[in-house]
């Protein structure tokens, strides 16, 4: 296949070039700074020279947009919620200019567009969306990506959870924190952490490409969140960590104010299932918490 991945530098780009391209596929890079062959010059809001790769391409994947990762600023608001209106708007450009357009576009997209839910578990048909900022910028992407329809091309926009990995996102932090000894729970603890191995994210990325069925919305999640205290529990237990630290709120606000980021991240409950998946047979490597760790450690 013919992949184009806007954006596709990060931790989430770098593992789906490196899944695909072991399967002898032709991967191509849109980022701001290209150093490689594979890799070409993109602004992400304005049309250029890369808009000629998608012409008879297979799959294009964006992932572009500001990380979430910072103080919610009215500058940085501003910034999260254009560069993912943006790159969004001009891929749809580049599509529409297309005479063999892409046969599949996912866009990325979060499970944080789920209400802070303990005990109900959000699905596609069943989730709960509500109303702030979080909540909206999704609601404002997937408008955006399915404001046009492209007959020939599939769209899929991607309700992806934490993606554990050990080269990038949130799984390196974690296990430098537990190793430290601080990896106890986070606020009341009773937050559902929903996570997905990255080996199953990039499974999950090539099954729905190869589904034609699938499209719309799709939670891209592991069938087995749990709530953070238990989280950090078998995480400390994997590690043959013997404590964690707990850290109530009122510490996690100071720290994030130091580091720079917002508490939500941490203590949002994120309780989410992949039933999309699920129904129509998509086999997890990594289903339960315990064998993502053991793999990953």
């Amino acid at each position: 296949m013919k992949i184009i991945i806007a954006a596709g530098t990060g931790f989430l780009g770098k593992n789906l070039e490196k899944y695909f391209t072991e399967k002898g596929n032709q991967v191509y890079i849109l980022t701001r700074n290209p150093k490689r062959k594979n890799e070409f010059l993109w602004d992400a809001k304005t049309l250029g020279e890369w808009k000629n790769l998608l012409e008879d391409s297979d799959v294009l994947i964006n992932l572009a947009g500001k990380s979430v990762d910072c103080r919610y600023t009215e500058k940085n608001k501003r910034e999260i919620y254009e560069s993912r209106i943006n790159s969004t708007k001009v891929l749809q450009q580049a599509v529409d200019n297309c005479t063999n357009k892409p046969k599949i576009w996912l866009n990325a997209s979060s499970a944080t567009i789920y209400v802070h839910s303990e005990k109900h578990l959000n699905t596609e048909e069943n989730g709960i969306i509500g109303d702030d900022f979080s909540m909206n910028i999704c609601k404002s992407w997937e408008k955006e990506f399915f404001k046009t329809e492209n007959p020939d091309t599939r769209k899929v926009a991607l309700r992806t959870s934490i993606v554990l990995g050990n080269n990038g996102g949130a799984f390196t932090k974690l296990r430098m924190i537990t190793k430290l000894g601080l990896g106890g729970k986070q606020g009341r603890g009773n937050q559902n952490v929903s996570w997905i191995h990255i080996d199953d994210f990039c499974r999950a990325v090539e099954w729905i490409i190869e589904n034609a069925n699938i499209s719309e919305e799709i939670n891209v999640t592991a069938p087995n969140p749990l709530n953070n205290e238990e989280f950090m529990r078998k995480l400390r237990k994997e590690m043959k960590i013997p404590f964690g630290i707990n850290a109530p709120v009122w510490q996690l606000e100071i720290a994030s104010i130091i580091l720079g980021t917002e508490t939500e991240l941490l203590l949002k409950s994120r309780n989410v299932y992949p039933e999309i998946l699920i129904q129509n047979g998509f086999q997890f490597l990594y289903p339960t918490a315990e064998k993502a760790f053991e793999n990953l450690l």
